[in-house]
């Protein structure tokens, strides 16, 4: 009997459609027609040198720097929105993971728990999660990935991790700048920051936006080599 993918199956309907997995067909599609067989593929899995995620794209709201969600996974664009970048700051999260891994302080002095609690109580959740609970076990997740990934030198993809994702998403989010430069889109900060302090030169993350420039140039050949 016919078996649809995993991502394509009724009970994983919801989270097909939260994806924008229909759109994203049809982005690669176009792509594929535009640019051939090499072209990027929304949601794809490629590896990046996370010592080089030194700047995070900032979106300013105009045509030149637009507002780029997980749903523009796979866009090919030109111009110059490449160019809005700041350097990756020190935030609570950022520091929140040093601390505990460098410094051995528990998670809940490093003050990450009532950080996001604060959010919880102003909007409802955050990142997902709306129980202390809930947030307590994240960061013991975020503890046995860390020595699953000190053990065996890999980060592990989300096909891996979870058959019903669709390719890499939910995975690490960067845009391809013009020179193939890896920019800290949103999502997945704690994983980057571990796999920098881990002294990871690759790991997997998930395609968002890439300067055409970057695809003209065949830049995605190296993007999609794991080492």
């Amino acid at each position: 009997m016919f078996a649809l993918p995993p991502t394509l199956s009724i009970r994983n309907l919801p989270r097909t459609l939260e994806a924008n997995v229909p759109l994203k067909a049809l982005r690669d599609m176009k792509n594929r027609l535009v640019l051939g067989a090499e072209a990027p593929l929304s949601d794809e899995c490629i590896y990046i040198d996370p010592q080089q995620v030194t700047h995070a794209y900032i979106a300013n709201g105009t045509s030149e720097a637009p507002r780029f969600r997980r749903r523009h996974s796979g866009l090919v664009r030109d111009g110059d929105w490449d160019r809005s970048v700041k350097l990756v700051g020190d935030g609570v999260k950022e520091r929140a993971v040093k601390d505990h891994f460098l410094n051995n302080v528990c998670w809940e002095e490093t003050g990450i728990i009532d950080y996001l609690m604060s959010d919880v109580h102003r909007k409802g959740s955050a990142d997902g999660f709306s129980t202390v609970e809930e947030i307590k076990a994240r960061y013991a997740r975020m503890d046995a990935l860390f020595e699953d990934i000190r053990r065996s030198g890999r980060m592990k993809t989300r096909a891996e991790l979870d058959s019903y994702l669709r390719r890499e998403h939910g995975g690490v989010y960067v845009h391809i700048a013009r020179d193939g430069t890896p920019l800290k889109a949103g999502g997945g900060t704690h994983r980057l920051i571990i796999a920098k302090l881990l002294g990871l030169r690759r790991m997997p993350a998930h395609l968002g936006v890439i300067h055409a420039e970057a695809v003209r140039n065949g830049l995605m050949k190296d993007l999609r080599a794991p080492g």
